[in-house]
């Protein structure tokens, strides 16, 4: 038992740890309508749909939010080719 209590104080001092770390370095983003902003798409693999390739690859746009849907959803305006059927 006493083992189980030394296991548990070391794993909320490294989550402890994390947290800190990450906290530090997470910035909040919020955005406004009309602003600009680029939209990360994860394709198939082996699919090169919109033409890129190298480090900037995920990244498509930059498109203008037309509408705030929630505290972190945005609605774009996105061109015809990226609509869905």
């Amino acid at each position: 038992m006493e083992k189980v209590k030394v296991i548990q104080e070391r794993l909320k001092t490294a989550q402890s740890r994390q947290k800190s770390y990450t906290d530090v370095r997470r910035r909040e983003l919020e955005f406004e309508v009309d602003d600009w902003v680029y939209l990360k798409v994860s394709p198939m693999k082996g699919v090169k749909k919109f033409g890129k390739k190298g480090k900037l690859s995920p990244y498509i746009g930059p498109y203008r939010i037309s509408k705030r849907v929630g505290s972190v959803a945005y609605e774009l305006e996105l061109p015809q080719e990226l609509a869905i059927l």
